[in-house]
């Protein structure tokens, strides 16, 4: 049971950032450092990708674990209370997912996901993004 009114919900539910989270501005800073630019949020894509390389018809998207069901990670958890609520919002996240990524390799753009939990490993995800960028 969901120990909140629907307006005190809706308060806390708006507050939680959707941009300029710290995980995307961990991964806009280290692509910026690699000497790659790119355009923020493309409202024009499905989607609406974090970074966006036009020119090499690229886009990152950086996941939180939570609200996008990371496969296999410990913050991928459904919470205890309002199930009810929580389960079909976080799965509509994920099948939300999916669809603009298909929506955007249809259209001739290749799509890199970097999860939350992985900005917890610098090395791992500099090396995974100038894979995808440099890659043809």
């Amino acid at each position: 049971m969901d120990t909140l009114t629907k307006a005190q919900r809706s308060a806390v539910m708006s507050r939680i950032r959707g941009k300029d989270t710290q995980p995307e501005l961990f991964v806009r800073r280290l692509v910026h450092r690699a000497g790659y630019r790119y355009r923020l949020h493309r409202r024009d894509l499905p989607g609406t990708p974090d970074l966006v390389f036009p020119s090499r018809r690229k886009v990152i998207f950086v996941h939180g674990c939570f609200w996008h069901k990371h496969p296999g990670c410990p913050a991928n958890r459904t919470p205890a209370s309002n199930r009810a609520y929580w389960q079909p919002k976080l799965l509509a996240n994920r099948r939300r997912d999916r669809r603009n990524e298909r929506q955007l390799r249809a259209a001739g753009w290749r799509v890199q996901v970097i999860w939350e939990c992985e900005t917890e490993r610098p090395w791992t995800v500099a090396e995974a993004v100038s894979r995808f960028l440099s890659a043809r």
